[in-house]
């Protein structure tokens, strides 16, 4: 039985039962639980495959990937802020993703890139749509150079009036794309998903710096 004391950690106001669970299974961020929602529908993560976590700190979606590609597959996490690598198939990058990067790590191409970045909210709602657009972009474009044939690609954006468009250059490179809400994301949230599914050019690495030596 959940220990009553627990429900709010600290007297937070945020701390609901996806947090309180996050923390029960060792998960670092109760975003968990989106990533796992949309893996349970769109089939994503498989033994040996390679994962590119964007934005990947405090780690919560890392581990779940590792855990779901097991010891054959690899994960690669890149966020601005130092962030731990739990387990031996995890590599993590402490980078700036709005600046060039090179690193050997990103060498092969991956199965599935994921981006649950975020910009720093000011309140303001086109101001902090259009800095989540810039993320998403950012992310679009890891993925169509670094994802092979056949890749998928997840993405966190606040919705705004350059949806639409960003999901019609999502259908440029993908043959499958929904838009979702997983259960986890806050009812205050503007927020959404978008699942990119089947890559359908094979433009991995064109444009990627040579690996660091």
């Amino acid at each position: 039985m959940t220990n009553p004391k627990k429900k709010k950690k600290g007297g937070d106001p945020r701390w609901d039962h996806f947090a309180q669970k996050a923390q029960d299974r060792g998960y670092k961020a109760r975003s968990v639980f989106k990533l796992m929602e949309i893996d349970q529908r769109f089939s994503l993560f498989h033994p040996g495959r390679r994962v590119l976590d964007l934005g990947c700190h405090p780690g919560s979606w890392l581990q779940y990937a590792a855990e779901k590609v097991g010891p054959a597959g690899q994960v690669v996490g890149i966020d601005r802020t130092e962030t731990e690598a739990p387990r031996p198939n995890i590599i993590t990058i402490q980078a700036d993703l709005t600046q060039p990067l090179e690193h050997g790590a990103l060498a092969k191409p991956f199965d599935v890139v994921l981006s649950d970045m975020a910009p720093d909210t000011t309140g303001i709602r086109h101001v902090d749509q259009d800095r989540s657009m810039m993320l998403a972009e950012i992310a679009l474009d890891y993925a169509v150079r670094l994802g092979r044939i056949g890749s998928a690609f997840i993405v966190k954006i606040f919705q705004g009036p350059e949806f639409q468009k960003y999901m019609a250059s999502i259908r440029q490179h993908y043959s499958g794309v929904r838009c979702v809400r997983p259960e986890a994301t806050r009812k205050t949230s503007i927020e959404v998903y978008v699942v990119a599914t089947g890559k359908k050019t094979d433009s991995h690495l064109t444009h990627v710096d040579q690996p660091m030596q």
